[in-house]
């Protein structure tokens, strides 16, 4: 065996400048194309490294996470009374990505459900793989506890199978504004289901989008679905989801704001009482001597403007209490001056 390899020779290389059909070298190629191997590579900068660029950095959202951690817990419950099983869902992750990206990553068949946030005037998109969407109809249909549903490939989904995983989908949504409210209220309505991306594209392939995906088992049987927001989604609240978790109330300190409200009430003030205003001209304040009287519109059984930093409060009478001059309210501070 090795005599026929006696006579093997390997061709000389292609000189410079030359195209050889049968053969590249790397040089070649790049010379070929316009490229300069010996080149510094200069870095690339602007709108086009943000183009062309394949890294998604994930900016975190701590809030998103507090919400999404609270929807799993609300959401078990709605399965557990829609199908009267025993159901567990758990947060798989929360990341970032491009929208393009991650509908080509989805494995078909699966359902697509498209629903808009009102007050934030978007969409976004739930994705529900094929395990959860046979479980979900398995589950709702009557079929038996701790046997995995039978899958039969290569058809579509039919209406009865829409139907019910769009009324899954609702529920998710609905726990998820449920969430929300503690950042903002917002309403998430299913608009339509769709078994293509194509047809659930709500923003460009470039897009970035943060996903969070959950996992729900239903004894043995289930699968997962995914929640993407679109960042031009969540710009709206953006602010409020990048704070910090600082107790209950999601970035509010009780003890704080009751020491805050303590230290308000001590706090001291002036109030003044205003005897009566007229307008003067400034020759005529200038020659005020010594003794002059100035006429007031005000009677003394007339109730008196009471300000605290040129604030109007009311309106009180002036009197005299224990040798000092003293005022009674006649309105109510808390109604405010009336005009």
């Amino acid at each position: 065996m090795s005599d026929d390899f006696d006579d093997f020779v390997l061709p000389d290389p292609p000189k410079m400048g030359a195209i050889n059909d049968d053969m590249f070298d790397q040089d070649s190629i790049d010379a070929l194309f316009g490229f300069d191997s010996d080149a510094p590579v200069q870095p690339k900068s602007g709108l086009k490294a943000m183009i062309e660029s394949n890294v998604i950095s994930h900016e975190r959202l701590p809030m998103l996470e507090v919400v999404c951690e609270r929807m799993v817990r609300s959401f078990a419950t709605s399965m557990r009374n829609l199908t009267s099983d025993a159901i567990d869902v758990s947060l798989e992750e929360i990341t970032s990505t491009r929208f393009g990206e991650f509908m080509n990553r989805v494995a078909l068949p699966a359902m697509f459900g498209v629903f808009q946030v009102k007050e934030w005037e978007n969409y976004g998109v739930v994705t529900v793989d094929s395990g959860l969407i046979y479980a979900v109809v398995d589950a709702l249909l009557g079929g038996r506890k701790g046997s995995r549903p039978m899958r039969v490939e290569g058809r579509a989904f039919t209406t009865i199978e829409t139907m019910l995983v769009s009324k899954m989908v609702q529920l998710a949504l609905d726990d998820l504004s449920q969430a929300f409210e503690a950042i903002e209220p917002v309403n998430m309505e299913v608009e339509r289901m769709e078994s293509s991306p194509r047809f659930a594209a709500i923003a460009g392939p470039s897009n970035i989008a943060a996903v969070a995906t959950f996992r729900v088992d239903m004894e043995g049987r289930g699968g997962k679905f995914s929640v993407l927001l679109p960042y031009a989604t969540i710009e709206p609240v953006r602010d409020k989801l990048l704070q910090r978790f600082m107790g209950e109330k999601l970035g509010r300190d009780r003890m704080w704001a009751t020491h805050m409200a303590s230290e308000l009430y001590n706090t001291e003030v002036t109030v003044d009482v205003v005897l009566g205003e007229k307008l003067m001209s400034l020759r005529d304040v200038m020659t005020l001597k010594v003794g002059q009287t100035i006429a007031l519109s005000h009677s003394p059984n007339d109730a008196l403007q009471v300000q605290c930093g040129g604030v109007p409060l009311g309106r009180a009478h002036i009197g005299q209490r224990s040798s000092n001059i003293a005022i009674r309210m006649a309105t109510d501070i808390s109604k405010g001056y009336p005009k």
